[in-house]
């Protein structure tokens, strides 16, 4: 992210202390991983070579895991700061995971809530890289926006383990997962409010099994998963019986607003291109900024990327204080994705054909900005609730 680009976009100036790491990270994403993208958006064997290979890259020049715990390994970047971070890494969608990001919810989560047996030991290895998880709640047939109604049920054994039984889908990254976090019933029926329990099965247990894989408008990471019967310890237990959404939630709140930041490196890269090529691209009666109509785009680009990053860093500045930031997170949410599909839509636009077929990163960008209107929660559950939240004064 070169300065000029930093600044045109507004929000916050970035602090003069993370400034040096921030331009280095948005570096390291645009010599090393946006390169490698066709690659590793194929999956497969080629891809997890060429992810170890930045990954060792990024541990080399000092860039790893730099949001996590310093007394879990990690480089302890607080959230204020690592905020700058987040959205340069973000840039692709690859960066998180090249540069160790990628598994701060879990760790997190299971070194707040874990056990004493097995939370810290797992966040200590997730934040090495030594693992890889993912996190499973929605299910075939259940909507996602109401996890009351989830059917996966684990039953508690005599000894105090506990048997899983159940479907969920659109896990990323369940295919290549050590250890997924899955939402069960652990007491009541479908539909109660209470009774929700959150679990860790390391995916080597018997009885997991990858079904499928789930391709967003074209793109593969997502997986649908079934545990038939799978059995796991009493302290594999994430909090405590029936706490699932008290956990979820601190989870979701800071899951959300680092998509936010993400999305906005994602829009800013979508906003070089649209202005790059509006200002060399030449016909016979000259550029194509000098069209009202590109203008247009331009602008309301601009417009939407430089409303949205403010919105965004309030809910990052309550989070880090420790503070409520439902409302926050929920218009930062919402905005955020609106705007990463608009400007890459305009982007897309200016470049005609070329910004439909493979050589530019478009096609990615406008996907995982129609994707973002839904993921985490539609975009009519946040203004639902935030509209109710506003309502109730």
């Amino acid at each position: 992210m070169d300065e000029y680009a930093a600044e045109l976009r507004g929000g916050p100036e970035c602090p003069a202390d993370v400034k040096e790491l921030r331009d280095r990270v948005a570096a390291f994403v645009r010599e090393r991983v946006e390169p490698h993208e066709p690659v590793l958006d194929a999956g497969g064997p080629a891809a997890r070579t060429a992810l170890r290979t930045l990954q060792d890259e990024a541990r080399a020049q000092g860039l790893w895991a730099l949001a996590h715990p310093v007394a879990l390994g990690g480089q302890g970047l607080p959230l204020r700061s690592y905020a700058q971070v987040a959205e340069a890494e973000g840039a692709s969608d690859h960066g998180p995971a090249a540069l160790g990001s990628a598994s701060l919810l879990d760790v997190l989560m299971l070194s707040a809530h874990g056990s004493a047996a097995t939370g810290p030991a797992y966040a200590r290895r997730l934040t090495a890289g030594e693992l890889r998880a993912c996190y499973a709640m929605t299910e075939p047939d259940v909507p996602g926006t109401d996890p009351f109604l989830t059917a996966t049920r684990a039953e508690q054994l005599p000894d105090g383990g506990w048997r899983i039984t159940g479907r969920k889908w659109f896990t990323s990254g369940a295919a290549d997962a050590d250890l997924v976090t899955v939402l069960a019933r652990t007491d009541g029926r479908p539909g109660d409010r209470d009774g929700l329990s959150l679990l860790v099965v390391p995916t080597a247990l018997p009885g997991f099994r990858v079904v499928r894989e789930l391709p967003v408008l074209g793109a593969g990471g997502q997986w649908e998963i079934a545990l038939d019967g799978v059995v796991v310890r009493p302290d594999h237990l994430v909090g405590a019986r029936g706490a699932a959404l008290t956990v979820a939630a601190e989870r979701l709140q800071l899951g959300r607003t680092l998509r936010c930041l993400r999305w906005l490196g994602q829009a800013g890269r979508a906003f070089d291109l649209l202005r790059d090529r509006a200002a060399t691209r030449t016909r016979s009666r000259g550029r194509l900024g000098d069209l009202q109509l590109v203008q247009l785009h331009v602008f309301e680009a601009l417009l939407s990327l430089r409303t949205t990053r403010p919105l965004v860093y309030e809910a990052v500045a309550l989070l880090d204080a420790g503070r409520d930031a439902h409302v926050e997170v929920g218009l930062a949410k919402v905005a955020a994705a609106r705007m990463l599909q608009q400007v890459a839509d305009a982007a897309i636009q200016v470049h005609g054909a070329a910004g439909l077929g493979p050589d530019t990163p478009l096609p990615a960008l406008f996907r995982t900005g129609r994707a973002a209107r839904i993921l985490d929660g539609p975009d009519e559950l946040h203004i639902t609730s935030v509209a109710r939240r506003v309502l109730r004064g």
